[in-house]
């Protein structure tokens, strides 16, 4: 299945640990911890966005009414697909690169396909969920290069789980990180950190759900570990955005 069909209110939580990993008491106090306290977040995400405002995008990117039947719940929302829209049409980036694959994959292979190119590379841990994403975009006569890797304990000293990326191409002009899931951990997004030095100057990350509490949180560390680019909170959508551009 991909974001096109229907999906629950929680992310899939197979296959979201590294083969052998159990999680230590400390994951687990951080987990109901954080769930307990976020719940409100977690509500709000149900929310896709307005039917309207869906349409109004999908015929923007010359997309047919069907083509984006779902969204809420996990799922990127119309709010961040049109920031991302937006900057795509800004700024033309020449490599964008994706942690967790769904509907903003086909948004954004759009957006970069009627902005005259790009390259777009996508991750996601689910094998199968790779491969109907794939079929997705071809539907539609859109490419990305989606990859399925697995999870691994996470880089440079954050909590949970990151992807096994291997090396990537670079300069990187748009990071935009929409995955692993909070329950994992709740700051094993903070990995992608690990990337900033790849980003071209000018270049931009964009945190999804980053209203909630344990993305707060990786934001506060972000801005102490990398003074050299500038983050502000973006609340267009639903679920809220971290938007970091390096600046040198």
């Amino acid at each position: 299945m991909t974001t096109r069909e229907s999906t629950g209110f929680l992310p899939r939580l197979d296959r979201t640990n590294a083969a052998g990993r159990r999680r230590s008491p400390g994951d687990w106090a951080a987990l109901l911890g954080f769930g307990a306290i976020q719940w409100p977040w977690l509500l709000r995400s149900l929310y896709g966005g307005r039917k309207a405002d869906k349409n109004a995008l999908l015929e923007r990117l010359a997309l047919p009414a069907d083509a984006l039947p779902h969204l809420g719940s996990w799922k990127a929302d119309v709010g961040l697909l049109r920031l991302l829209v937006d900057h795509i049409e800004r700024h033309r980036p020449r490599l964008v690169v994706e942690f967790g694959t769904g509907a903003s994959t086909l948004i954004l292979a759009r957006a970069l396909q009627r902005a005259g190119g790009g390259r777009l590379l996508s991750f996601d841990q689910h094998e199968e969920f790779v491969g109907a994403t794939r079929q997705w975009l071809a539907d539609y006569g859109l490419e990305a290069e989606i990859r399925a890797v697995p999870l691994l304990p996470g880089a440079a000293g954050w909590p949970g789980l990151w992807y096994d990326h291997g090396q990537l191409p670079g300069p990187i002009d748009l990071l935009v990180v929409d995955g692993p899931p909070w329950t994992v951990h709740p700051f094993t997004r903070g990995a992608a950190a690990t990337l900033f030095g790849q980003m071209a100057v000018g270049g931009t990350i964009v945190l999804d759900d980053a209203a909630r509490p344990g993305e707060r949180c990786i934001a506060r560390r972000w801005r102490r570990m990398w003074p050299n680019f500038e983050f502000r909170l973006w609340k267009g959508g639903t679920k809220g955005a971290l938007i970091g551009v390096r600046k040198s």
